[in-house]
């Protein structure tokens, strides 16, 4: 209840919490999306040709199925001889692309045990294959 004497106070909105809040909130999305873009060089305005060719590594798949046997490209493979026949389908001074496909019900360790064989070859980049939900 307010007394007829008392002066009425102006209404006020206080915004510097919210200008506050604004500024975390764009500081956060450029900090991420700087995170985002990756740079792997200088930028540089690259030439043009009429002969350029994108070039892609080549694939090479690695499935391990639900008994645990494994196959390289299709054809089965044993654990023993798999680093030594990725090796020979890399052409010399060329990366690969190895996609290990690995059924959702097998050991865990299995999967580790094919990674590493994996990861020994230097001329290799490992991706793991996974559905999107």
């Amino acid at each position: 209840m307010r007394l007829p004497d008392e002066p009425e106070l102006p209404s006020q909105i206080n915004i510097v919490p919210m200008i506050d809040v604004v500024f975390a909130i764009l500081t956060f999305f450029i900090m991420s999306s700087l995170f985002l873009s990756r740079s792997e060089g200088l930028s540089v305005n690259l030439p043009k040709a009429t002969t350029a060719k994108s070039q892609r590594p080549s694939q090479i798949t690695v499935t391990v199925d639900q008994q645990g046997q494994l196959a390289l490209n299709r054809k089965p493979v044993q654990l023993d001889s798999l680093e030594t026949s990725v090796r020979q389908l890399i052409k010399p001074n060329e990366e690969a692309l190895v996609i290990l496909n690995a059924d959702q019900g097998i050991n865990h360790g299995q999967v580790v045990e094919v990674m590493d064989r994996l990861r020994k070859i230097k001329e290799a980049k490992l991706a793991i294959a996974a559905q999107k939900r």
